[in-house]
């Protein structure tokens, strides 16, 4: 039985759902108190405002857990890529991009350790700073994402999913770069939008939970019905034999020529009495 690695993205999407719903509720139960980091008037927290408060260690601990196993994806995926159980890369370009969305991935959750430490309270510059960082990190992290995909659907045009998930990463860089700066706008307001930024903080965190799920998609090929890695001659047998519905069908193992007695005696049993 190989290691489920689609199970990684979901993994960590749910840990930053649970962080995110645990800060909201636990603020909300306690009477929705003005934080101390909150303007005058503001009834909507942003994350760092909770976040520097008595939830600062869960919003360490588990902003921490989120972005390292979604890195390990990242990391997961160029493995098995490599190995062959995911679609090769065909070119250097591709690799580069490969290895660039790590770095930047990498630059990205370090941002967001780092601003769950420096918290907006006590430390309002580098939390900002860092703020940049993590949004910043993961958007070019998905541009070379993106990129790499888009390379690999021209020369796997048969393998559908590498264009879903391109389009879904696409999505997710036009959508974040768009609230990102709502967000921008609404922060820098002379303090009049400040509810309207939290908002959307909040909608930007959610959009992110999902991008980080969407992931799981990248990992599905690799494995077949049964759980099996699967080479990627073996899934082009597999991709091929789906427009077939309702006849025998394969579905990984061992390809007929590789089996040529097992193979040769079907063949015969299948022509028997035909004259040739």
């Amino acid at each position: 039985m190989r290691f489920p690695y689609w199970l990684v993205p979901i993994f960590s999407a749910t840990v930053w759902l649970a962080m995110l719903l645990a800060m909201l509720l636990t603020w909300v139960v306690d009477g929705k108190p003005h934080l101390p980091t909150m303007d005058v008037g503001q009834v909507v927290p942003f994350i760092s405002d909770i976040g520097a408060w008595k939830m600062k260690p869960v919003f360490i601990a588990m902003g921490t857990v989120t972005v390292v196993s979604f890195d390990l994806a990242f990391i997961s995926e160029r493995w098995l890529r490599h190995r062959g159980k995911l679609t090769p890369n065909t070119s250097v370009w591709q690799k580069t991009f490969a290895v660039i969305s790590i770095i930047a991935s990498v630059v990205g959750a370090a941002g967001l350790i780092l601003l769950t430490i420096f918290d907006a309270l006590h430390h309002p510059n580098v939390h900002d700073i860092c703020l940049v960082l993590f949004i910043g990190g993961y958007v070019v992290s998905a541009i070379f994402v993106c990129a790499e995909y888009q390379r690999l659907g021209i020369h796997y045009r048969q393998f559908r999913i590498l264009r879903i998930s391109f389009w879904i990463k696409l999505a997710f860089i036009l959508i974040e770069v768009g609230l990102a700066i709502g967000f921008g706008v609404a922060t820098t307001n002379n303090n009049n939008h400040r509810n309207t930024a939290g908002i959307f903080e909040w909608v930007v965190a959610l959009v992110y939970s999902f991008y980080v799920m969407s992931y799981f998609l990248d990992f599905l090929p690799a494995f077949s019905k049964n759980g099996q890695t699967m080479t990627t001659e073996e899934m082009a047998m597999q991709d091929s034999a789906a427009p077939y519905a309702g006849r025998e069908r394969y579905d990984g193992g061992a390809l007929p020529y590789q089996n040529q007695d097992a193979y040769s005696s079907r063949y015969a049993q299948q022509t028997r009495g035909w004259r040739v």
